[in-house]
């Protein structure tokens, strides 16, 4: 019986991977890149990102990195635009019936906890955590590893729901059922190693026993 849902956020409940790729290129042309197209990097992490970009200099790798949380603060993730409309009504869904329901990523907390307040989920979460709160990224398996933990929930009654196969390694590494949601048109990810794809949040309660979607929209 599944008693907890873990959510990654970035191409799962808000749909920013492939805002994240072109707000990322356009910084860099402004700093001498060029590309003839976007580099996809969905699913990564901060290190590994600025490491593609800059592989033999860590001093330019730094500046730049420090340059683009600049250029964040000026070009903001639209995330009320880019919300999947379907996570508010499926937690609100899960909750009602008991399963516990926690938030599992890679991102900064400040970006975490700005997702939940715009989206409204404070009021059913029952545990967030970011990637930066941990020893190693995923797909290393402590952030869903600890996220069961404070959830009181065992591996075999967890789902894991992520997009990118960084995520669903980690999901799997921890020992949970793990479901990838299929990512937005222009974004290419490797999603083999998940138990099931799936095209919808709504299809989480396929998974799962009561919850009724139809009296949370």
């Amino acid at each position: 019986m599944i008693r907890a849902v873990l959510f990654d956020m970035d191409g799962v409940l808000v749909d920013t991977e492939w805002f994240y790729n072109r707000r990322r290129v356009a910084y860099l042309e402004t700093k001498g890149f060029t590309f003839d197209e976007i580099p996809d990097l969905s699913g990564s992490n901060e290190k590994a990102i600025w490491e593609y970009f800059v592989p033999d200099d860590p001093v330019r790798r730094e500046e730049l990195r420090l340059g683009y949380s600049a250029y964040q603060k000026d070009h903001p993730v639209p995330y009320e635009e880019l919300l999947n409309r379907d996570a508010a009504p499926v937690m609100r869904a899960l909750h009602e019936r008991g399963v516990k329901l926690a938030i599992a990523s890679s991102s900064y907390r400040e970006l975490i906890d700005e997702l939940v307040d715009i989206a409204g989920l404070g009021d059913v979460l029952d545990f967030t955590i970011s990637g930066h709160e941990c020893s190693a990224f995923k797909p290393d398996p402590e952030i869903y590893v600890r996220a069961m933990e404070a959830l009181g929930v065992a591996p075999e009654e967890s789902l894991v729901i992520e997009d990118s196969p960084l995520g669903i390694e980690a999901g799997r590494r921890a020992g949970a059922r793990v479901l990838a949601l299929r990512p937005h048109e222009g974004v290419v990810l490797d999603q083999s190693g998940a138990d099931r794809i799936i095209g919808s949040l709504t299809e989480i309660l396929d998974e799962t026993e009561g919850a009724r979607l139809s009296e949370y929209r």
